[in-house]
């Protein structure tokens, strides 16, 4: 499968059908998805991971499967989509980890990585991140990847912080 970015300790490619299992233990969970309305059911996954796809094509990116190297497991997903956020376009820096793998840094590692492909091969001028206020640990991510609070909004009937972080000329970040 088609490997788009790397870390030290993360691949990240383009997921497969085959990954439907793997997420699920991610996405069907009721604690990893407390900031969620609920967990999602099985074939939700299959379908989230249907829409992964077609946003490759469409878009030339989406979430990928987060690969935690040392075992070779699917882990979680990071990657960009577009978002409808107040009427704009938004490209969105979005992850979710297993249970298991949290407090590590994994997805701080991966949304860097998303950071700059965005800025550098995408050319983006901006990215967000939108997280639910309660959710401390995404919001500790947004900021480690250099995020902050633009705005409060309601995203699909519930409260959620805009964080976002603008490219500068030079291919690096601003705020």
């Amino acid at each position: 499968m088609k490997i788009i970015l790397q870390t030290e300790r993360v691949a990240l490619r383009e997921f497969a059908p085959a990954d439907a299992a793997a997420l699920a233990e991610i996405l069907c969970d009721r604690e990893n998805m407390r900031f969620y309305p609920r967990p999602f059911g099985p074939r939700e996954v299959e379908e989230w991971i249907e829409r992964s796809l077609a946003r490759y094509t469409r878009d030339a990116f989406g979430l990928w499967a987060m690969i935690l190297k040392s075992e070779q497991r699917l882990i979680g997903d990071c990657g960009l989509l577009i978002q409808e956020v107040d009427g704009a376009r938004e490209t969105e820096i979005g992850y979710h980890l297993h249970r298991a793998y949290q407090g590590q840094g994994l997805p701080t590692e991966a949304a860097c990585a998303c950071r700059d492909h965005a800025f550098s091969v995408f050319k983006l001028a901006r990215v967000i991140s939108l997280i639910r206020p309660e959710n401390l640990p995404s919001r500790g991510v947004a900021e480690r990847v250099g995020m902050t609070v633009e705005k409060e909004t309601i995203f699909r009937g519930f409260p959620h912080l805009v964080y976002a972080l603008k490219s500068c000329a030079g291919g690096g970040v601003t705020r």
